[in-house]
C-alpha cells in the first residue's frame, strides 16, 4: 500500500478532493460524507488518505505535483470556456476570480 513511502501525495481527482468539496456536499444534501481510508493518487499509487494533501506546500511527490498542476490548469480552462456561454448564472467577475485561483493553485504545484 505505500507504508514505506515517505512522500505526501495528492488524490487522483485532486480538483474534487478535500474538505471544501465535502462541505459543499453537506450543504447540498445535509449529510456528512466519510473521508476514504485509501485513495488512488496522481502518481497512480494507492495510499492511506492521511498521506495526501490538497495543499501544494505539503505535497512532496513530484509526479503528484505535476498531475495536480495539469489538472488545475485543465479545470481553469474548462471553467473559462463554460463561463463564456450565454445563460451561465455565474457573474463574469466571479468566474474570473475562480479561474485566477485555479491557475494560482496550478502555479503553486508547479513551483
Amino acid at each position: 500500500m505505500g507504508e514505506t513511502d515517505p512522500h505526501i501525495h495528492v488524490e487522483q481527482k485532486v480538483v474534487q478532493a478535500g474538505a471544501e468539496v465535502r462541505n459543499v456536499i453537506v450543504s447540498m444534501l445535509g449529510r456528512v460524507t466519510d473521508a476514504p481510508t485509501v485513495v488512488t493518487t496522481g502518481c497512480g499509487l494507492e495510499v492511506p488518505y492521511a498521506t495526501t494533501s490538497p495543499r501544494p506546500e505539503s505535497v512532496t511527490c513530484l509526479a503528484c505535483r505535476e498531475h495536480a498542476h495539469r489538472e488545475y490548469l485543465r479545470f481553469a480552462d474548462q471553467v473559462e470556456r463554460l463561463s463564456q456561454n450565454p445563460g451561465m448564472n455565474i457573474p463574469g467577475a466571479q468566474a474570473a476570480e475562480a479561474i485566477e485561483r485555479l491557475r494560482d493553485l496550478a502555479k503553486r504545484f508547479a513551483g
